[in-house]
């Protein structure tokens, strides 16, 4: 069989491709520039931009200074590669670049191109998602295709709409519905763009008793549109999900879909969940979304490839309608938007897009899996029927299929403390779960990179961690281990995190009882608590007490962050409201709270007498000088007296002392600064070993005894790496043996070695002397 003869490729495709791929090696590599180049690097393209260069720069240049701007904040802030975007995504940036190439080709073969790209992607995107006689809209704003539906709905209620404007609306005011689950600003950002005032914007909430909360009221739709039918209005369209933006549910579409018939209003899908659309098996609450009458899909995220355009896929008969909508253009540089999605669907191919979505659901089932077996970790399906609905955590699912996944820790199944359940043993409970769940998230997305974790705040469940691999895990490139790596890791959190929340209210209560401490109520802080320390000085004016407080703190902060602890101490977030604080971080089973509390306390009260001897430290030198000064005046009219008059004269001096010399006796003075006194350098000389002080420990002594490698704050026996006492003595009595039998090894090796009259000494040493002449004889062999 004969081979198709091969068609040699365009030079300029070539060398376009070529290009592209020397420009993502350059920035994704960040080794082209020399030791040279980095320092003048440093010292120019960070400074203010400069004019443009009239002889113009090469490919090369340029490239470096976009690769300058990418990375110039790597040596600051750690090197941060860029994210690698794959063949596939090469091939949508290609497409960019031949856009630009194609747009200035003759305009009937522009068109014919254009044309063909334009259906070849429609068909295979109709095709993928089941989505059958449709027509696409390619869009960069994932919002601009709903905007452009709108429109067309509009067109067709109001015929003179395009002619009249806003004026044709006055008969019948058009009402637009939304879920309260919709993202944020969807609803407005529709009204904004159409010219619609905010009243034409009917917000249905979700569901408060029967099935999931982040469903839409199907019943309460119902009435709504009714009310607003009976009161002249005319209901437009209702924007329904596939998957909400916080937990990934699914609206019931099938109803939806029913009552959108019955009211001639338009059914408009979007969210996460229409992607599973292209699996073999799909849930009948994801595929009612192929009857809706237009869905937005976003597979840039789905499957890992940049820059390319978001697509909403519609019905509608009137070609005339979508042209006067913006649906569609009759300017061919308009369609190539899907010049970039069409290369990349063609190099992943229809199996290579399934494999993408089908191995994002399976991270979700796998992660929904284990997360079933923890401990603490709140789902839809663990709900105890004694367990009110805003107490636990309602699972992201509506099947089992769903490739959203959001769980929440909580303290329902870990141990009570001693004063009794953990619920009932402090307020706002809830706020402190909030922050809790939020530390734990960002601890997951840091330590797990890879699994594209994230904190998601539910208006019913509070704060949870989200993991939707399908916005992530194309372009993170997430694995099963990475899965894997993330459970262990959430493994490690949960005891630390019921700890803490046990220890929490002993905490507060040991700090309570202390006179000099305040226990501060910061419900956002996640871990054991928040104290400051108060001096007990009241005869300051507030300034100077708050610059006091503020000065003890920040000094008492610093030495608990010395101090050889796992204990964090910090000032707290940077926003916080508390100030002069010290904040605790996560605890640990063994940690002893009331020697934390007792070592807080005496280095705060360390540290504020310290505070004392310095702030009168310039009246006690003032007063310190004044007293040398009279006692140095004193000692001079001594002199004077014992000495006389005559010997102060200069030539009569010198003649006296040359036949009756005195011997004049210098009276040393030593400043006390810790007493504010002068003392008398003589025991100095006399007694100078009981002037010697011991120096003060730099840790603070604790009554708790503690044995080698253990930390502070750490009861005996409570934890792993506390070592008991047994453990200690017998390892002792082991080190000993060993001792000895090593000093008997040397002594039974030596003997041969020594000379004559050694051995005659130890003989004569080894004989048994009487009682008494023990001493005596030691001496005489010495």
């Amino acid at each position: 069989m004969e081979k198709p003869p091969v068609k040699m490729m365009d030079p300029t495709l070539a060398e376009m491709g070529n290009h592209l791929s020397d420009a993502m090696k350059i920035l994704e590599s960040g080794k082209l520039e020399t030791e040279q180049g980095q320092e003048g690097r440093k010292m120019s393209w960070k400074e203010i931009p400069g004019p443009l260069q009239g002889d113009g720069q090469d490919v090369v240049s340029i490239l470096q200074l976009v690769q300058n701007l990418v990375h110039g904040d790597d040596e600051e802030q750690g090197h941060r590669r860029m994210q690698y975007v794959g063949e596939q995504g090469h091939m949508a940036l290609l497409g960019h670049s031949l856009a630009a190439y194609i747009s200035v080709l003759e305009r009937e073969r522009l068109r014919k191109l254009t044309t063909r790209i334009l259906s070849d992607t429609t068909l295979w995107l109709c095709r993928l998602f089941r989505y059958e006689n449709g027509s696409a809209y390619f869009h960069e704003d994932d919002r601009e295709g709903l905007v452009k539906v709108c429109r067309l709905v509009m067109n067709t209620h109001y015929e003179d709409f395009t002619t009249e404007g806003f004026t044709a609306l006055s008969s019948k005011h058009p009402v637009i519905y939304q879920s309260a689950a919709c993202r944020p600003g969807l609803g407005q950002h529709l009204c904004s763009q159409l010219g619609l005032p905010l009243s034409s914007l009917c917000i249905v909430p979700c569901n408060t008793m029967f099935g999931s909360l982040h469903q839409m009221d199907v019943a309460l739709l119902d009435k709504l549109v009714k009310d607003d039918r009976d009161s002249g209005k005319l209901p437009l369209l209702l924007i329904a999900n596939a998957g909400t933006p916080g937990a990934g549910h699914t609206d019931k579409l099938s109803r939806l879909k029913e009552l959108c018939v019955q009211y001639n209003m338009w059914l408009h899908v979007e969210g996460v969940n229409l992607a599973t659309l292209v699996l073999g098996q799909v849930s009948s609450t994801v595929t009612a979304a192929t009857k809706c009458d237009s869905m937005t899909l976003t597979p840039g995220p789905w499957l890992g490839l940049p820059a390319v355009p978001a697509v909403t896929l519609y019905r509608h008969e009137d070609p005339a309608l979508s042209l006067a909508a913006g649906l569609t253009s009759s300017q061919p540089v308009e369609k190539l938007r899907a010049l970039p999605l069409w290369l990349s669907l063609q190099y992943l191919g229809h199996d290579g897009i399934v494999e993408r979505i089908k191995h994002a659901s399976q991270l979700s089932q796998q992660l929904l899996e284990h997360l079933k077996t923890l401990a603490s970790i709140k789902t839809s399906d663990i709900l105890d029927s004694e367990v009110s609905l805003l107490e636990a955590l309602r699972m992201v699912e509506d099947e089992l299929n769903s490739p959203v996944v959001v769980f929440r820790f909580s303290h329902e199944n870990s141990a009570p403390s001693s004063g009794g359940s953990v619920e009932g043993s402090y307020a706002g409970e809830r706020d402190i779960l909030d922050a809790f769940n939020r530390w734990l998230g960002d601890q997951l997305a840091e330590q797990v990179p890879l699994s594209g974790v994230d904190v998601v705040e539910l208006e019913d469940e509070g704060t949870c961690v989200r993991f939707s691999p399908l916005m992530t895990a194309a372009a993170l490139g997430t694995q099963e281990n990475d899965v894997a790596a993330l459970v262990e890791k959430l493994a490690e959190m949960i005891p630390v995190l019921c700890c803490t929340l046990r220890l929490r209210q002993d905490f507060r209560d040991e700090v309570l009882q202390q006179a000099s401490l305040s226990y501060i109520e910061d419900l956002n802080w996640p871990g054991l608590g928040v104290v400051r320390f108060e001096p007990r000085t009241t005869d300051l004016d507030e300034d100077k007490r708050q610059d006091r407080v503020e000065k003890i703190n920040s000094d008492l902060l610093k030495k608990l962050m010395e101090l050889d602890t796992d204990l964090i101490f910090s000032g707290g977030p940077e926003f916080s409201e508390e100030k002069n604080c010290i904040f605790i971080g996560i605890a640990t089973e063994d940690l002893d709270v009331a020697e934390l509390v007792e070592t807080i306390m005496s280095l705060g009260r360390d540290i504020e007498e310290s505070g004392k001897l310095f702030e009168n430290m310039t009246e006690v030198v003032r007063k310190g000088i004044q007293e040398a000064e009279l006692q140095l005046q004193k000692a001079n009219e001594e002199k004077l007296m014992e000495e006389g008059v005559l010997r102060q004269i200069p030539l009569v001096s010198s003649v006296l002392n040359w036949f009756s010399p005195v011997q004049a006796s210098v009276k040393g003075r030593t400043f006390n600064l810790a007493e504010g006194c002068l003392d008398s350098t003589e025991p100095v000389y006399s007694i100078k070993a009981q002037m010697s002080k011991e120096d003060s420990p730099d840790s603070p002594k604790s009554n708790t005894r503690r044995f080698p490698g253990q930390k502070l704050f750490r009861r005996p026996g409570a934890g792993s790496d506390s070592i008991s006492e047994t453990s200690s003595v017998s390892q002792l009595e082991e080190s000993f043996r060993e001792t000895l039998h090593s000093q008997a090894a040397d002594e039974a090796e030596v003997p041969q070695e020594r000379p004559a009259h050694i051995l005659e000494e130890t003989a004569l040493a080894d004989q048994r002397v009487p009682e008494g002449q023990e001493t005596e004889s030691v001496d005489t062999l010495r």
